[in-house]
C-alpha cells in the first residue's frame, strides 16, 4: 500500500490490490474501491469477484470499470465519469500499474481543466503520461483528437525514440541493459516495466525448504536497474513493428531504432480448473509464487504422515528441474525428521523422462529410489479440489490414449501450466507456438531484423532457466549493437542452461548443457553428473551475488558470448583489393 498516490481529494490510485489490500484501504478512509483491470491479465492476479468479495467484507462499495491495456476508449472516460459522480468518496482506482486508472482521470478532467495542470498532477504522481497531450487537448478545446497518440521520445516526446527499447525489467532485461551500456554508454536505452519489485526467483525453492530467507530474492525495481535508462513504468499492450513502435496500456506509442523482448513467463494459474481459488490453503502450495513458498515451507514442517504430491506440466516451463526440487528437499527433511516412512511421496509429471538431459538421470534415480518416491510418467495435473484434498490428473495409457485418475492428498506442490505473456501471444511477432519467434545462434527475430529476444519468453528450445539468459544477454548486446552500426549479427548462443538440481541439503546435481543435451560444466575435471557439496556451495552462497552483482551488472564471468569470423564490408573488401594491388605492382617494379 505504499503505492498509493493521490490526484485530487476525491481519488487516488494504486497498481493491483491484493485482497488484503483492501482492508488497509478501509482503514486509509477509502470508501470506493474502483477496479479498472480486466480479469486474466496475468499469472496471480486476483479477479474482479474476489477483490469485490473483499471490498464488500469490509464495508466499501466496489465498482468494476475494466479497460483493454492500450485501447482506452472514449465509452470508458464516459463511464469512468458516471462511476465518478455516483460513487462515496474518498476513491482509491487501481489496474495493473496505475497508470490506466490515471489515464481515466486526465481524459475526465480535461473537459474542464487545462491539460497542462492535468500533465503534472499526473507527472507528481509518478505517471508520465505527456503521450496524452493531443487528447487532453482536444478534449480540452472540444476539437477532434488524432486517433493515434504521438509516440514517446528519448527525452519524453519527439520523433527520434530510443536507440533500444527493451520491454521487461527481469533477469533477461536488466542484464541485457547492463551489457548494451557496458559496451556504449552513450546509449539511450528505455525498459518498459510496470512492477516495482525485482525477483530472485532461483532462491524460492529454497524458501520453500526453509533454507532460505525470502527477503533476499526481493529487491526494489530501481536498486537493480541501471540508472543510465530510462524506466517507463507502464505495461505493453501490444508491438507495431512496422512502425518501430511498442504500444503501452494507456495507448502511447514507443518508438525505437532497435526492440528486445523479454517480458518473462505466464504462469497460467487457470489452466488447471480450481487451482486459483484454493492456493495457499487446503494444503495446496507453489514455489513459483513469491508469497507461496513461505507455505511451502510451513506443508513441509507440519506435516507428519499421509500423502504429498508434486506436479509438473508440460513442457516448456522456467526451471523445469524446480517440480522435483521442491519434493527432493520435501523428502530430505521428512527423512531427517524420521516421519518420511508414513508420507507417500509422488511425482506426477506430463513428461515421460524425470529429466531431459540423459546423464543426468542415474544421479537423480538414485535419490528417487532413497526417498520411496512414486514416479508417475504422462500424469497431468487438470483440476483440483482444495478443501477436498483431492486432484484429477490425466493420465497417458500405453496406447495412447488420457484416463482421468483421481487421488486424494494431504500436501501437493502444484506447477502451474506456462505461456508466453498474452500481448506476445497475439502480436506479429510469435511463432506458431506464441512465443517470441528467434533464431536460436542470433536471438535474432528472422522477420524484424532489428527485433530480439531472449529469456522465458523466447522460442529457443533450450532450458528457460537465468543461467541461459546470463549467456544470452551478452549476445543479444553485441548483436544489437551490429544492427545499429550497420551491420549484421556476429555473437553466437550456444544453448547453454544450467539447472542445480538440488537432492538433498549440502549436495547439488550441477546440471550444465547445451542445444542437444551436451554436457557443458564449468568445471571440466569434476564428473559434473554426481551430487556434490561443491554444487550446494555455488548455489547457496555464489550464484546470488553472480546474479545480483554480475550479470545484472554487465559483469560477464564465464559469459562472454562467441562470433562469427569478421566478414569484410564491401568498402573494406574494396581496400583491402586496392592494397593487394599496389603492393603487387610494387613488387613487380623492384
Amino acid at each position: 500500500m505504499d503505492t498509493v498516490v493521490r490526484l485530487s481529494p476525491f481519488l487516488s490510485v494504486s497498481p493491483q490490490l491484493s485482497e488484503t489490500d483492501i482492508g488497509i484501504s478501509g482503514a486509509l478512509g477509502f470508501r470506493t474501491i474502483l477496479n479498472s483491470r480486466p480479469d486474466g491479465e496475468t499469472e496471480g492476479q486476483p479477479t474482479s469477484a474476489a477483490i469485490e468479495a473483499a471490498a464488500r467484507r469490509h464495508g466499501l462499495d466496489y465498482r468494476y470499470l475494466p479497460v483493454i491495456s492500450g485501447k482506452i476508449t472514449d465509452g470508458n472516460v464516459e463511464d469512468f465519469g458516471k462511476i465518478m459522480a455516483e460513487v462515496r468518496g474518498p476513491v482509491l482506482a487501481y489496474c495493473r500499474t496505475g497508470t490506466r486508472s490515471t489515464s481515466l482521470w486526465a481524459l475526465h478532467e480535461a473537459r474542464h481543466l487545462d491539460p497542462e495542470a492535468i500533465l503534472k498532477a499526473c507527472a507528481a504522481a509518478g505517471y508520465h503520461l505527456d503521450a496524452l497531450r493531443p487528447k487532453l487537448e482536444a478534449r480540452w478545446t472540444g476539437e477532434p483528437a488524432g486517433s493515434t497518440p504521438a509516440p514517446v521520445g528519448a527525452t519524453g516526446m519527439g520523433p527520434r525514440g530510443y536507440d533500444v527499447v527493451i520491454v521487461g525489467g527481469g533477469a533477461a532485461g536488466i542484464a541485457t541493459a547492463a551489457s548494451l551500456l557496458r559496451r556504449r554508454p552513450s546509449l539511450a536505452i528505455a525498459v518498459i516495466e510496470p512492477g516495482d519489485k525485482h525477483y530472485y526467483q532461483a532462491g524460492w525453492t529454497l524458501v520453500g525448504a526453509g533454507l532460505f530467507d525470502r527477503r533476499k530474492t526481493e529487491r526494489p525495481m530501481d536498486r537493480v536497474m541501471p540508472s543510465q535508462v530510462t524506466w517507463l513504468r507502464s505495461a505493453v499492450a501490444g508491438f507495431e513493428p512496422e512502425h518501430h513502435q511498442v504500444v503501452l496500456e494507456e495507448g502511447a506509442r514507443v518508438r525505437y531504432r532497435t526492440l528486445v523482448v523479454c517480458p518473462g513467463i505466464r504462469l497460467n494459474w487457470d489452466g488447471v480448473e480450481g487451482l486459483r481459488e484454493t492456493l495457499g490453503r487446503n494444503g495446496v502450495t507453489s514455489n513459483y509464487m513469491f508469497d507461496l513458498s513461505s507455505y511451502t515451507r510451513q506443508l513441509v514442517q507440519g506435516l507428519r504422515g499421509g500423502r504429498a504430491l508434486f506436479t509438473q506440466p508440460p513442457m516448456p516451463i522456467k526451471c523445469a528441474g524446480a517440480p522435483q526440487k521442491a519434493m527432493y528437499l520435501s523428502c530430505d527433511q521428512w527423512q531427517r525428521r524420521g516421519v518420511l516412512s508414513d508420507i507417500d511421496v509422488e511425482f506426477n509429471t506430463a513428461g515421460m523422462v524425470l529429466f531431459g538431459v540423459p546423464d543426468y538421470v542415474p544421479s537423480l534415480m538414485s535419490y528417487v529410489e532413497r526417498y520411496k518416491a512414486r514416479l508417475c510418467f504422462g500424469s497431468t495435473l487438470v483440476a483440483i479440489d482444495g478443501p477436498g484434498r483431492k486432484a484429477w490428473f490425466n493420465v497417458k495409457q500405453d496406447d495412447g490414449s488420457m484416463q482421468r485418475v483421481e487421488k486424494g492428498f494431504d500436501m501437493i506442490h502444484v506447477c502451474p501450466p506456462q505461456t508466453a505473456p498474452d500481448f506476445v501471444r497475439a502480436s506479429p511477432l510469435a511463432d506458431a507456438a506464441g512465443w517470441v519467434e528467434v533464431s536460436p545462434e542470433t536471438l535474432q527475430h528472422p522477420r524484424f531484423g532489428n527485433i530480439f529476444g531472449l529469456g522465458d519468453a523466447c522460442s529457443t528450445p533450450n532450458a528457460k532457466t537465468a543461467a541461459a539468459v546470463r549467456k544470452q544477454a551478452p549476445v543479444v548486446a553485441e548483436n544489437v549493437l551490429g544492427v545499429l552500426d550497420g551491420k549484421g549479427p556476429r555473437a553466437l548462443y550456444d544453448g547453454y542452461g544450467s539447472c542445480p538440481l538440488v537432492v538433498e541439503r549440502g549436495k547439488v546435481v550441477l546440471a550444465e548443457f547445451l542445444y542437444g543435451g551436451k554436457l557443458a560444466p564449468s568445471i571440466p575435471f569434476l564428473d559434473s553428473t554426481r551430487p556434490r557439496w561443491l554444487g550446494w556451495f555455488m548455489k547457496t552462497r555464489m550464484f546470488p551475488v553472480l546474479y545480483f552483482d554480475f550479470m545484472l551488472k554487465g559483469r560477464e564471468w564465464l559469459a562472454k558470448p562467441q562470433r562469427l569470423p569478421h566478414q569484410p564490408t564491401a568498402h573494406e573488401a574494396a581496400a583491402a583489393c586496392d592494397f593487394s594491388d599496389s603492393a603487387a605492382s610494387s613488387k613487380g617494379s623492384r
